[in-house]
């Protein structure tokens, strides 16, 4: 058994803190930004998730967006996703999440913060106008009321996090007893932190995740296979109690 070296630890968690990324995401169908299915007819992905790009030519990255959506609105959740909403009968779960596809909440889970956004919502460049994508824009890139240009309302590469909600994630970083990290390399900042915080409150540290990371060394225990076939075991353990 995987949790076998933390079993009785285990035991006595209340609260769980997950911080997921891509990896969870890719399971369902849904690329990466990083490796070989990161790139989007030759473009490197990571070079457009900016705004130098977007202002550059923001059409070009509105294309990307729609198609992404279309791409994130037809996959499903996975065993992994659906794990973490299904621990919330037994325990208090958290779910601090760095992906924008709201597979987390299809799974049923209900205490998501987004850390890098959503793809289903958008914000205005210049004004305060916030909404939901409804439907395909037949304008690309579409406008505001204002008539200035409407954007994906995501984190992209070099913008800060929105900070209220990084703020709640830290408060649930510290409280938490255990924090399983899962499908994410650790590599992209602030979020690869939120270990830290834990162990800060002396949380028990997992790491799920086919590859080494960061933090590997850091973890209580490190479990090199996939978020899909790892966490409903996970599951298991706290069915026993």
């Amino acid at each position: 058994m995987m949790f076998d070296s933390i079993k009785d630890q285990i035991r006595d968690v209340k609260k769980i803190v997950f911080v997921t990324g891509a990896g969870i995401s890719q399971e369902s169908g849904i690329p990466t930004f990083r490796g070989k299915d990161g790139l989007w007819r030759n473009y490197d992905a990571m070079k457009l998730a900016t705004i130098n790009a977007f202002y550059d030519n923001p059409k070009l990255v509105w294309e990307w967006y729609n198609e992404r959506r279309k791409n994130i609105f037809s996959a499903h959740p996975n065993e992994g996703h659906k794990a973490i909403a299904d621990l919330e009968k037994y325990v208090d779960v958290v779910i601090l999440t760095q992906n924008i596809d709201g597979l987390h909440q299809k799974a049923g889970s209900t205490q998501v913060l987004e850390l890098h956004g959503s793809i289903v919502k958008i914000k205005c460049t210049v004004c305060d106008f916030k909404d939901e994508i409804m439907t395909d824009f037949s304008d690309s890139p579409p406008l505001c009321k204002c008539g200035n240009i409407l954007r994906p309302d995501v984190v992209w590469f070099g913008e800060s996090l929105p900070q209220d909600v990084w703020q709640e994630a830290i408060i649930h970083a510290n409280q938490c007893d255990l924090m399983v990290i899962a499908g994410t390399s650790l590599v992209v900042s602030p979020a690869n932190t939120l270990p830290i915080y834990a162990k800060q409150n002396n949380a028990l540290l997992i790491e799920v995740n086919p590859e080494d990371t960061e933090m590997s060394l850091e973890m209580d225990l490190a479990i090199r296979n996939t978020s899909a076939n790892t966490l409903p075991k996970l599951i298991s353990l706290f069915r026993e109690n």
